[in-house]
């Protein structure tokens, strides 16, 4: 998996309050690390604590659907209809990689259920097939203009630890990479089997907007405060 370290930001920097909450934030094919470092002074997060913003590079991989060409993505895209056309092997091997970023924040004295797996389109997908299937509790999922890939497998698959963490999903209205319809989909299918997910959706494009940063800013100071 990536060679390159993440790109960590803390949202205090004084040591008065230790980091005691992780957000581990992937990003979207073509993207890198650097593409969300900004929304986190927008997110209005409280003083109160000090969460540590993790934001992996993906690997550089051939990408069929853009002809082989190389750029930073988390898995394989092969067709438009990537919610049925998963990329079984990137998927895997991604996911082990984020969980290793849990643990590593484990490790360091940061509580499971202080650690939340984000992501957004293909890092988003990431970010809900690791977090179902991590073995400790997680703080929460959020989950911005993607779908749950490998879905059939969830139930035979899922965590119990994690079949009560909340999960947040946004999508955008107008998404013409990943199909408002997918983002639904999911959304049926994990409110279906018992998870706890809010939905909201937003008059945009594949994108983020000011008022869904502000939700987020809302969801985690509840979650981390």
């Amino acid at each position: 998996m990536p060679e390159e370290p993440p790109i960590i930001v803390q949202t205090r920097d004084d040591d008065s309050v230790p980091v005691d909450a992780a957000v581990i934030w992937l990003h979207g094919l073509g993207a890198d690390g650097n593409d969300f470092v900004p929304i986190v002074s927008e997110l209005v997060l409280p003083d109160s604590v000090n969460i540590r913003f993790i934001f992996p590079h993906a690997p550089l991989r051939p990408i069929t659907i853009n002809q082989g060409y190389r750029m930073r993505g988390w898995y394989d895209i092969t067709s438009l209809d990537i919610a049925n056309r998963d990329d079984e092997a990137g998927i895997i091997e991604s996911s082990k990689f984020m969980m290793s970023l849990c643990d590593q924040q484990v490790a360091q004295g940061i509580a499971a259920e202080r650690v939340v797996f984000a992501g957004f389109s293909q890092g988003g997908a990431i970010a809900l097939y690791a977090g179902l299937r991590y073995k400790n509790r997680l703080g929460g999922v959020l989950a911005l203009s993607t779908y749950l890939p490998m879905y059939q497998r969830l139930r035979q698959e899922a965590s119990d630890a994690n079949r009560r963490t909340p999960i947040f999903m946004a999508h955008g209205l107008h998404d013409d990479v990943v199909a408002l319809q997918s983002g639904l989909q999911t959304r049926t299918l994990l409110q279906q089997q018992g998870y706890p997910v809010q939905w909201q959706d937003y008059p945009m494009g594949h994108s983020v907007c000011p008022q869904q940063i502000s939700d987020i800013g809302e969801w985690l100071s509840r979650l981390l405060r």
